[in-house]
């Protein structure tokens, strides 16, 4: 009896795989591996071919992580998503610069772009305790929960907590355009919650011991608070010369109001009662040294505890409640109707 044919063993295909499918009509390259991979199509086998020779020498090099990770795949991303990803984030850090330069970077382009000094002496000052925190750490290395911890060590009121914040975004913003930092990651962390409290307001009596307490130098700036509800800011700056008694209005212009935009304010007959014996041509509203003249003033008529924005509040809530018509005191003060209404309709 002759020996059987020995059966020869198929030679084993190397990986990746290639085969025709019918389904597709094309050649089918199977990179998978247990970690990853995929698979690709060709029209012919060939170019399936030269697929398949440069996976293997892909692995080879890299090895099969390469081509894929299980915890990655979980999320549709493959390594070379994260290693593309990475990198980026090492370029960034490479362009990135430190807190103190880009705060100072920001301040100047603001200042260049014409806005009012008081606006970027706040935020200076602001962001310097920032700064202080974070002395030397670049930009790209800060997070949102660096952020978010940071704000909450303040231990400040929501409103002004929401102030910080927004700072913050304005910074991180203008280091996201200029590539420092890949993302705006100020505008990740949390607002504080600001419940809505009435706006704090003088009593009647209040205000009359605050004007008695003035002298000539700080009369001007208080009863034009009280009476014409001009902001601090625009106080700060406001000049004799744009005060016509004898027309009847107080004039804002556009580079001294908050808004951008130029208004008048009427001149009540009270508030020319109180203006017109200290009356100048020209000169500051606002004398030099101000803010110590006024803490004065205070004490002597007993207000230790001073509302925040309490001459303008207190005209707001006044005026609506003696007209019952919002859209004209927007007028007056600047604002919007809708923020006029919300912020001083009090029994008053």
């Amino acid at each position: 009896m002759s020996n059987p044919r020995k059966r020869t063993k198929s030679r084993p295909q190397a990986w990746p795989f290639i085969s025709f499918s019918e389904t597709e009509k094309a050649w089918k390259v199977d990179a998978r591996t247990k970690d990853g991979g995929s698979r690709r199509f060709f029209p012919t086998r060939g170019e399936a071919e030269n697929f398949a020779q440069q996976c293997r020498t892909q692995k080879q090099n890299s090895g099969t992580l390469s081509f894929g990770n299980a915890d990655l795949a979980e999320f549709g991303k493959t390594v070379q998503n994260a290693i593309d990803f990475y990198v980026a984030h090492l370029r960034a850090q490479k362009k990135s610069v430190s807190v103190e330069e880009a705060i100072a970077q920001l301040l100047s382009s603001r200042r260049s772009a014409g806005r009012q000094e008081q606006y970027c002496r706040d935020m200076a000052l602001r962001l310097a305790r920032f700064a202080g925190d974070h002395k030397g750490a670049m930009v790209a290395s800060i997070e949102a929960r660096d952020l978010d911890d940071w704000l909450a060590s303040l231990n400040l009121a929501p409103g002004s907590r929401n102030t910080y914040r927004r700072d913050l975004q304005t910074l991180f913003s203008f280091c996201h355009k200029h590539g420092y930092c890949q993302t705006n990651e100020a505008a990740k962390t949390e607002r504080a919650t600001d419940i809505d409290k009435p706006a704090g307001i003088l009593k009647p009596g209040e205000a009359v011991a605050l004007l008695e307490s003035c002298g000539n130098d700080t009369q001007p700036y208080v009863a034009i608070g009280l009476f014409a509800g001009l902001r601090r800011s625009e106080l700060q700056k406001l000049n004799w010369s744009e005060v016509d008694l004898e027309s009847g209005h107080i004039e804002v212009t556009a580079m001294k109001a908050k808004t951008k935009k130029r208004r008048l304010v009427p001149i009540s007959d009270n508030l020319a009662a109180w203006l017109s014996p200290v009356a100048m041509i020209s000169g500051s509203i606002a004398p030099v040294g101000f803010r110590k003249r006024f803490d004065a003033v205070r004490a002597r008529a007993g207000l230790e505890d001073w509302p925040q924005n309490a001459l303008r509040h207190s005209f707001g809530s006044y005026r609506l409640a003696q007209c019952h018509d919002a859209a004209r005191v927007s007028l007056e003060m600047g604002n919007s109707p809708q923020m006029v209404f919300a912020h001083y309709r009090e029994l008053v």
